[in-house]
């Protein structure tokens, strides 16, 4: 392949970036969340719950696409996860104030796992493209994307639910989402020189010629491991704050009204986190890009328990953000990294079960010690512990493994 990018790289690129603004619905949670507290009075643990459960299908998801894309391209995985992902938000909006199945089944499941195919096919064609050279910039642009979805998909949310209620909302949101990424899913595709899918001789070769591991290979190495917890801890805390934010502000800023501000402030930390982060990997490398996310992610979830400034919030936003949405461009470039592109699909896909555990725990924490205490600070302790415990594990988990195999 040519070392300049060609248009259809570029293509390629835009195409992801947009396919993740769209799936990037599921950071826009907490205004539904709020909505479905104040509009249908609903728990905080029942508000988390969709949530929760879709973090958990959308890591399924990734899992599963991620090795299906590897075989038979990102097109076919990307347009089934834009289909399924419109499908569970339309089905989102049969739900009512005594009726949650719609919602649990709509966006948690189906939503979330539509989520997770059309994530997991729209990285690795992009980084294919660009080659490793590039891996991080090319990351970070992609999944900037999903980051900085919740800056249109909030206020756009707020808008319908203020003038058509919730159950509207879902419906006009699920159309829209469904012929966007489905067009979107549509471009992506391998660059010509990689095997085609069905030839498994062909790719078996390319693997041993690039030392690329599979998935069997990559498990039993320690590194994995220890790049799982990493991700996994880092992820409670990002992901906690990011199903919880427009709560968080109702609380601390009472009377505002301002959750869908703070949503989107949090969302464009998030994008500017992950080109930031994509940058930096390549580079200051990897083990001090993971070092300044996950001490920085510390020390705001410390802080974010004692703030109640409109201004100071708005930076712990910023902050927060930026600091999770690195870890969406370290992980999938350190994948890339440690076990090659060829395989990437598939190997980056179970790595980010860590991303899905992580998501599910951190949700569900939020909303049971908020349920036991009436406060978010000992979630928030919580959290900024296991970022300590992240931080600790980062410089083995950056460490170059290239072992004789």
């Amino acid at each position: 392949m040519d070392k300049r990018p060609s248009k259809q790289a570029y293509i390629v690129l835009l195409a992801g970036l947009v396919l993740n603004l769209i799936l990037g619905v599921l950071y826009s949670w907490s205004i539904f969340a709020k909505a479905l507290l104040e509009q249908w009075d609903w728990s905080s643990s029942q508000t988390s719950m969709p949530y929760a459960i879709a973090i958990g299908f959308f890591a399924l998801g990734v899992m599963v696409a991620g090795k299906l894309q590897d075989k038979f391209g990102p097109r076919p995985i990307a347009m089934a996860g834009a289909l399924l992902a419109g499908l569970g938000v339309f089905l989102a909006s049969f739900a009512s104030q005594t009726n949650t199945l719609p919602i649990v089944v709509g966006f948690g499941i189906l939503g979330g796992l539509g989520i997770g195919f059309g994530y997991a096919a729209a990285t690795p064609p992009a980084v294919k493209w660009f080659g490793v050279a590039k891996k991080g910039l090319v990351t970070g642009i992609v999944v900037s994307g999903f980051g900085l979805a919740s800056i249109y998909i909030a206020p756009l949310t707020t808008y319908l639910i203020s003038s058509f209620g919730i159950a509207p909302t879902f419906r006009i949101l699920g159309i829209i989402f469904m012929i966007v990424a489905t067009f979107c899913g549509s471009l992506l595709r391998d660059p010509p020189a990689e095997p085609s899918a069905s030839d498994s001789t062909a790719i078996d070769r390319l693997d041993k010629e690039n030392g690329d591991f599979q998935v069997s290979e990559m498990l039993k190495t320690p590194r994995f491991y220890q790049m799982w917890f990493a991700y996994a801890f880092a992820a409670f805390a990002g992901l906690m704050i990011i199903g919880t934010m427009a709560k968080i502000s109702a609380i601390q800023l009472p009377g505002s009204n301002l959750g869908f501000l703070l949503v989107a402030t949090l969302a464009l930390g998030n994008a500017g986190g992950r080109l930031l982060a994509g940058g930096l990997l390549d580079k200051i490398g990897s083990r001090t890009t993971m070092l300044i996310a996950f001490i920085g992610q510390a020390v705001a979830m410390g802080l974010l328990g004692f703030v109640h400034s409109l201004v100071l919030l708005i930076m712990l936003a910023i902050a927060i953000g930026a600091l999770y949405g690195a870890n969406l461009a370290i992980f999938p470039a350190l994948t890339a990294e440690h076990f090659g592109t060829s395989t990437l699909g598939a190997n980056y896909g179970v790595l980010f079960s860590a991303y899905g555990i992580g998501g599910i725990f951190g949700s569900v924490t939020a909303g049971k010690l908020f349920d036991l205490t009436g406060s978010y600070l000992p979630a928030f302790i919580v959290a900024a512990i296991l970022c300590i415990v992240a931080a600790l594990l980062a410089p083995q988990a950056s460490k170059p493994l290239r072992e004789s195999r």
